[in-house]
């Protein structure tokens, strides 16, 4: 198997390569589905619905509505990221009415390791959750929830923007941490849920999904550019941010309520709805928790690539990435000074993702059979010693800057960028397609944990990597 193949299902969703001509959707439509806990009653008896011939995306509106959730699903953790002045300035004295700052302040110094330390454990245990989960509430519970839940963390943070919090800033500090855990789970939750309905369709709704969590993180570093160029004002500006993920949230909600609603959605949900065959399938109603070795004896090496390109990435990004300084050291230069890192680093970073995941629609190779893909995940080891070559600074260890020109680092982000996008969408989206499609949710909340697994082993490893250098 070379991966050359267009991904087509079999009888049981299971990947096979096919060399009959035919309608890829409406193949897919036929033999996709599997959503135990469905959006949709069942309305029509499967033989009807799979001599039905699916009906079009109009206006890609189904494509548009599952983008527009995959960047909900990263959205709420990139506003709080990029906040970042905000909550220095709330846990210094700064918001005090008095205007006295306390120059002293432990609390700012840590606070990126707090974030990091209290968004990745509850992710892990909220992926382990959601999957146990997905016999017992329905897809449409977990999503409105998780949502809800998201929006009301919003609701209260944009609340207390302008409240003075100078007298007692390690309880907000307190409260800061315990939304950010909330926000970060329950933002697992939802994107694992919607990859596992996403799953039920063809593949360009997969990819329009994991797109939409890289375009999450381009608008995020859209943001704190234009921040760093016009705002004057940290309250502002904060309150500006979390405004638009309060409204951006709400949005979310009513998109995902009319999903069931279009016709296109409707056919492929029904579809999952429909029983299938006992030979070759599990009875959903007779366990709470779904099988997971049938799930991954197929998965388990998508799952690996999946956990090793996002292992890279994150021990590179943000950590060594934002690092990295220009080479030219003429401090009245706005380039070096202010634009450099967030422009280098963030922006072009989030670009370059993007566009590696919009490649994924077009062409799918390797295949999730093939053994060039674990090789490409692998080869991307390389990156690290790059960029640790580059200008980072401060150098306590390593002393030698190789690569001593601006754009060695900017060659070096797009790589990354790029491949952890094609890579990393590639497993992604084969997960759901290679076990029967009764596993089809499962088996997307499975690649999703193998997802946040990476992230949270190349947090770790990234600290270390930082005190090396």
């Amino acid at each position: 198997m070379d991966g050359k193949q267009s991904l087509q299902p079999s009888l049981n969703s299971t990947y096979m390569p096919s060399d009959i001509s035919c309608d890829e959707e409406h193949y897919e439509g036929e033999n996709m589905g599997g959503d135990t806990s469905p959006l949709l009653s069942r309305q029509h008896p499967a033989g009807l619905l799979a001599d039905r011939r699916p009906p079009e995306d109009s206006y890609n509106m189904v494509y548009f509505i599952f983008f527009l959730m995959g960047i909900g699903s990263l959205l709420p953790w990139n506003f709080f990221i990029t906040a970042k002045q905000y909550w220095l300035y709330k846990l210094s004295n700064g918001s005090s009415p008095s205007g006295h700052e306390d120059t002293q302040n432990d609390i700012g110094d840590y606070f990126e390791s707090y974030l990091a330390i209290a968004s990745t454990v509850p992710s892990v245990l909220c992926l382990i959750l959601n999957y146990l989960l997905v016999n017992r509430f329905s897809s449409r519970v977990r999503i409105l929830v998780s949502l809800i839940l998201i929006l009301l963390v919003f609701v209260v943070t944009t609340v207390l923007v302008k409240v003075d919090v100078s007298g007692c800033r390690m309880q907000f500090l307190g409260g800061t941490l315990v939304s950010v855990a909330l926000v970060s789970g329950m933002s697992n939750i939802f994107s694992g849920s919607m990859f596992g309905i996403s799953g039920h369709f063809p593949m360009r709704i997969s990819q329009a999904l994991i797109s939409g969590q890289a375009m999450g993180g381009t608008l995020s570093a859209v943001a704190s550019i234009v921040a760093l160029a016009v705002a004057n004002d940290v309250t502002k500006s904060a309150l500006v941010y979390f405004l638009i993920a309060d409204f951006f949230t709400v949005f979310c909600i009513g998109m995902y309520l009319l999903l069931p609603k279009l016709d296109y959605a409707r056919y492929y949900m029904e579809m999952a709805a429909t029983p299938v065959s006992e030979s070759n399938s599990y009875n959903s109603t007779s366990t709470s928790v779904p099988p997971l070795k049938p799930i991954l004896k197929k998965t388990w090496m998508l799952g690996c690539c999946v956990f090793y390109v996002f292992f890279i990435s994150i021990m590179i990004f943000p950590a060594v990435s934002s690092g990295i300084q220009s080479m030219n050291e003429d401090p009245g230069n706005p380039w070096t000074t202010t634009y450099f890192v967030p422009l280098t680093s963030f922006l072009l970073y989030n670009i370059a993702d993007f566009c590696g995941r919009q490649v994924t629609a077009w062409l799918q190779v390797p295949g999730p059979t093939s053994r060039m893909l674990p090789l490409l995940v692998s080869l991307r080891t390389v990156l690290v010693p790059l960029f640790i070559l580059c200008n980072y600074q401060p150098r306590y260890h390593l002393h030698d800057v190789f690569f001593g020109h601006d754009l060695f680092p900017v060659v070096f982000v797009c790589l990354l960028g790029i491949s952890n996008g094609y890579l990393g969408t590639l497993p992604m989206i084969y997960g759901p397609k290679v076990v029967p499609r009764e596993l089809a949710e499962p088996a997307g909340v499975i690649m999703s944990f193998f997802l946040t697994l990476g992230l949270a082993a190349g947090s770790a490893f990234s600290v270390g990597l930082v005190y090396c250098i």
